[in-house]
């Protein structure tokens, strides 16, 4: 392919420069600090000093501008030169970079995260930031509507991780010739060499099956790589461009190059001299690329507010919200799809993704009322979460459903976008044995644990379908991740229309000054502890009712109301560990309260086939077996 020259002011010998001079802030930044990679740094440079200098439009001193580039540092571990470009950009100091980095309290953290405003999303866990850049890539291409490239550095090692390929896959599909993956091909990863080395041509090969344009280079020849990055801004161009850049580990210091023994370890001082000589010592440059080119949407200029950039979607007239009388089978994965479409019709920034069971989760009647804001991600569950967490980047409010059990799978996404601080609503349906015959593939059961460990997480699970349109509203502007998990049966409807439900709360569906127990119950088994209170009140036993529809964070003062009864029966289809029984346990003991005596029934053992009855009872948390442990505790 004819390579086009491209149009920048600044020469290639200051890029020679300025690659140098990243060499050795990446030497000089980790050996100060007494850890880092610079070697991983040193192999990428060339790569960053031509793309800085003539490529990335950015303008450094507005890093929110909706018509900024987009870099993401896929192979966090090279943060020193990262940090060392955000230097010889002028927006951070020599003493910051010396002094602050890898220091405690200090903003330049290990791996790169948002506590920066350079940067869009944290990396280190490897096979992410290509898969987040995606996100992105669909936010400028679908939604923001700007010019705007999206540029992926990622290392050879990382290309081992399938969510790689499941990034490629999804950017071909949607045709994203806004983003452009450089691959730092430096044949060695922690333990030894990769598993193709620098066969860079097998690496092309597999990216072209993915259907990206491929552009194969010399990742230290300045010319190469600029005529490259030009052709990957064609603009005639409808897929994802890969360069392929052959580099060398360490490049630049001869005791190191493309040597085994120094990933992930700084030079000692005398060494870091030796090499900080060898590169032409200790430079100051301070180069700024090409600015972007303001096109909002609308015409108006780009601004750096989320909320207030301009949209191409505009709000629709809202339908009629989805009306439940009260007694009504009611699946509350139907009600969830009711009011996300409710919700994107009153804001424009809500957008949907799934997994391909946009079917079973009810995503679909998001697509089909807002097809523009719908992303199909199939099953690729990494890939989901990281597209919504691209999608936050860029100021929208992603709901990301699939079965809950399914989840597990995209799991380190989750934590990183914790990690990233941004706000992703996700739903899991289909969850615990209650799903019946399709046995425990299918069955959500350690969901709620794991969104409860996720830092500043709200984890939610309502039990009819007014409540989990409330919760549904009410997640649209929750901060952090938040989790919603919905239930394939139908259920009673237990609230009426415009009810509130208040995170952190409960409700209290069955009390009186003579109770004798408590049954704390969410989702279906709050069903099955109404039931059962219905059978102890035919005995004389009063028992109060709970559902814990917040369970993270948890209604500690109704818990605290509900040791006073002296007698506790919880019952959750779910593992026994981490979910609403651990949720209570933790607030009673964080209260400081005795622990009244109490009956944890939980999905224990490996379930089977059977009907949603028949598992439910087999678990021991139907209405029977909740009826009986509360007897036992009254015998005490």
């Amino acid at each position: 392919m004819t390579l086009t020259a491209p149009t920048a002011t600044i020469g290639l010998d200051t890029a020679a420069e300025l690659a140098a001079q990243l060499r050795v802030d990446s030497i000089r930044s980790s050996t100060s600090a007494g850890s880092g990679h610079p070697t991983s740094s040193m192999s990428a440079a060339d790569l960053f000093a031509v793309l800085a200098t003539r490529h990335l439009r950015y303008d450094w001193d507005d890093p929110r501008s909706s018509a900024n580039d987009h870099l993401i540092l896929s192979k966090g571990h090279a943060s020193p030169l990262l940090y060392s470009l955000f230097k010889a950009v002028g927006v951070i100091s020599d003493d910051e970079l010396m002094q602050g980095y890898r220091r405690l309290g200090q903003r330049l953290q290990g791996h790169p995260t948002p506590a920066l405003p350079w940067v869009d999303v944290a990396t280190g866990s490897l096979g992410q930031g290509l898969p987040d850049g995606v996100g992105v890539a669909l936010a400028g291409k679908f939604l923001d509507k700007q010019p705007y490239r999206v540029w992926v550095l990622c290392g050879d090692s990382e290309m081992a991780e399938g969510s790689i390929w499941e990034a490629l896959d999804k950017a071909s599909y949607y045709q994203l010739a806004n983003l452009v993956t450089m691959v730092d091909v430096n044949r060695l990863g922690q333990r030894g060499p990769t598993d193709l080395g620098w066969n860079v041509d097998a690496y092309a090969r597999r990216a072209e099956a993915f259907g990206a344009r491929v552009l194969v280079v010399d990742g230290h020849d300045l010319a190469a790589i600029d005529n490259a990055m030009a052709t990957a801004q064609d603009p005639s161009s409808d897929r994802p461009t890969v360069i392929m850049a052959k580099t060398v580990k360490g490049r630049g210091f001869s005791e190191v190059e493309d040597s085994n023994d120094w990933h992930g370890k700084p030079f000692p001082p005398d060494m870091a001299e030796r090499a900080v000589r060898e590169l032409g010592g200790e430079r100051n440059l301070k180069v700024r690329g090409p600015q972007p080119e303001p096109s909002a949407a609308d015409g108006s200029s780009p601004t750096s507010d989320a909320a207030a950039r301009p949209v191409t979607t505009q709000p629709t007239e809202p339908p009629t919200p989805a009306r439940y009388d009260l007694g009504q089978k009611v699946p509350t994965r139907k009600a969830y799809g009711d009011a996300l479409v409710v919700l994107g019709a009153q804001n424009p920034r809500v957008v949907a993704l799934d997994g391909e069971v946009s079917n079973s989760t009810y995503a679909f009647e998001f697509a089909r009322a807002h097809p523009g804001r719908y992303f199909e991600m199939f099953i690729a569950e990494q890939q989901m979460v990281a597209a919504a967490t691209g999608l936050a980047v860029r100021g929208y409010h992603p709901f990301a459903s699939t079965f809950a059990a399914f989840l597990t799978r995209a799991y380190d996404f989750i934590r990183m976008g914790a990690v990233s601080g941004v706000d992703l609503s996700l739903v899991g349906s289909h969850a615990g044995v209650e799903i019946g015959p399709d046995g425990p593939s299918q069955m959500g059961l350690e969901d709620l644990a794991m969104m409860r460990a996720v830092d500043r997480s709200t984890v939610l699970y309502p039990s009819d379908a007014t409540s989990t349109v409330a919760l549904t509203q009410i997640m649209a502007v929750l901060p952090g991740i938040s989790y919603l998990r919905t239930t394939r049966g139908k259920y009673p409807v237990l609230y009426p229309e415009g009810e509130s439900f208040p995170i952190g709360g409960s409700k209290t569906l069955r009390s009186s000054d003579q109770d004798q127990v408590t049954l704390i119950g969410a989702g279906v088994t709050l069903h099955a502890c109404l039931a059962a209170a219905d059978a102890l009140a035919g005995e004389g036993i009063q028992a109060r009712v709970i559902d814990c529809y917040s369970i993270k964070p948890i209604d500690d003062e109704a818990i605290a109301a509900a040791a006073t009864t002296g007698r506790i029966v919880v019952a959750e289809d779910h593992r026994a560990e981490g979910g609403l029984g651990s949720a209570v346990k933790d607030s009673l003991v964080a209260g400081g309260r005795a622990t009244p005596a109490l009956t944890h029934l939980a999905v224990r053992g490996m379930p089977g086939s059977g009907s949603s009855k028949e598992q439910l009872a087999w678990a021991g948390i139907d209405a029977d077996h909740i009826a009986s442990a509360a007897r036992d505790l009254l015998r005490g």
